[in-house]
């Protein structure tokens, strides 16, 4: 039933309740025990066990909980209550009133001990983190959610671990983001862990990685298994809200067990809809699939869905990086001029700390605009921008045909010494389309 007082102090906790009750050892102990093991148990002489505490609750009229940890019930599902809240908050925009929320809360569940609440806590300032791209302190909450739940098994640990990842993933460092995305998902598969939502989490959060390293097959796969395990659910706003409503008017009557399991309802469905962040990200893959194909007006309405479903979420960082995609789709389709807009529009809210990649994809296409409307020192200097950005991030995928591409401007400029340089450097990275380093794929799970 987790972590409980002493013995010595549930001891005396016992004892102090049957004397306010006006109760002998005889009448708290029978039928099922005897006055001697409650004089034992009052003595702090015996660990009791989970039955015998139940049995002096139920006698007592207090809650199993406040009698083992001496934490009113109350106190831990209030707590509960106000964390949905501060979730809610989360799912539906509200980033920073949402920190707020966790940042007291998590004040809260550390005075009276409470991990799992201080682990739920940790876990929404690091999704609050990555919402508003503070991403340092986003890596330093999930860091500390995972040290709180070492103890619990894979499945309960993967948000933990896919923050991390995503953290990781949007500072730049792809290759580690994807290790840590990629041994998880290894892990569940081969142990049988087959959990929907945690497969569906790691397998959406992968998408981005694989792309920006040129594993574009890898990205399909994962969006396919993505899209299959999403969770079916109608309006999961709607019926959370309901879930949470019924959970106030249970606590206000002291039903708590019920407020406890309408909470859990309310919790899981505002995680589906957090997931609605994650599904974006399949339909991001989807406009590249079309894109790359040739189907440019099912691309741009693919990534224009994509854009919209994260605008919505107010997830700035994800929103940026498929606008840089949907930039490229509009080009292609002779919008350039809308496409330049787009684009100075993210070079605005990313930085090289914050999506570096597609800081460097920005300018990769301003540079290519700017070379067909024959503006060479501009092109010359996007793509140099792009390049620096590209190297430092360590994405192979982009770098060889950026460096192709820079070099093939600097010899239409007569500058040869300097295209040969920009050449071997792109050789230096030179990788086959839709492969990475990265080692087998990890297992799949049994769909």
């Amino acid at each position: 039933m987790g972590e409980r007082d002493e013995p010595e102090v549930v001891g005396r906790r016992v004892q102090r309740l049957r004397v306010e009750r006006g109760l002998t050892q005889r009448q708290l102990a029978e039928p099922t025990y005897t006055p001697a093991y409650v004089s034992t148990l009052e003595a702090g002489r015996v660990r009791p066990s989970d039955e015998a505490l139940k049995h002096i609750a139920e006698r007592l009229g207090v809650d199993f909980e406040e009698l083992a940890t001496g934490r009113p019930a109350r106190l831990v599902t209030d707590l509960r209550l106000r964390l949905t809240e501060a979730q809610r908050a989360l799912a539906t925009g509200a980033a920073e009133e949402a920190a707020l929320q966790y940042t007291g809360l998590l004040a809260e569940a550390q005075e009276h001990g409470l991990m799992e609440e201080q682990a739920t806590a940790l876990l929404g300032l690091g999704e609050c983190g990555i919402d508003t791209g503070d991403l340092d302190t986003a890596l330093r909450c999930f860091e500390r959610a995972e040290a709180a739940l070492a103890h619990a098994p894979l499945p309960a640990r993967v948000p933990a671990l896919r923050g991390r990842a995503v953290a990781h993933y949007l500072a730049g460092e792809l290759r580690y983001a994807v290790y840590l995305l990629e041994s998880t998902l290894d892990e569940l598969n081969r142990g049988g862990l087959h959990d929907p939502d945690a497969l569906l989490l790691l397998y959406a959060s992968v998408i981005g990685p694989y792309m920006d390293m040129g594993a574009q097959a890898r990205a399909a796969q994962a969006a396919e298994f993505a899209l299959a395990l999403a969770p079916q659910v109608g309006d999961p706003a709607l019926v959370a809200r309901m879930h949470r409503s019924v959970a106030r008017t249970l606590l206000a009557e002291g039903r708590l067990a019920e407020a406890d399991s309408s909470l859990a309802k309310a919790s899981e469905l505002y995680r589906q809809l957090q997931l609605r962040t994650e599904l974006a990200n399949c339909h991001w893959m989807r406009g590249y699939v079309y894109a790359q194909n040739g189907e440019l007006e099912r691309a741009e309405d693919e990534l224009k869905q994509a854009q919209a479903m994260l605008s919505a979420q107010r997830a700035a960082l994800y929103s940026s990086q498929v606008a840089v995609e949907l930039a490229d789709v509009l080009h292609r389709r002779g919008k350039s001029e809308e496409a330049a807009a787009l684009l100075h529009t993210v070079l605005g809210d990313l930085s090289p700390e914050r999506g570096a990649v597609h800081s460097a994809g920005a300018h990769r296409l301003l540079g290519i605009i700017a070379e067909d409307a024959r503006d060479t020192e501009a092109a010359e200097e996007h793509y140099v921008r792009a390049l620096s950005l590209l190297e430092r991030a360590g994405a192979a995928g982009d770098l060889a045909d950026l460096c192709r591409m820079l070099g093939d401007l600097l010899r239409r400029t007569g500058r040869v010494e300097a295209a040969l340089d920009a050449y071997r450097t792109g050789l230096g990275h030179r990788t086959a389309p839709g492969t990475t380093t990265l080692g087998p794929a990890p297992a799949q799970p049994p769909l």
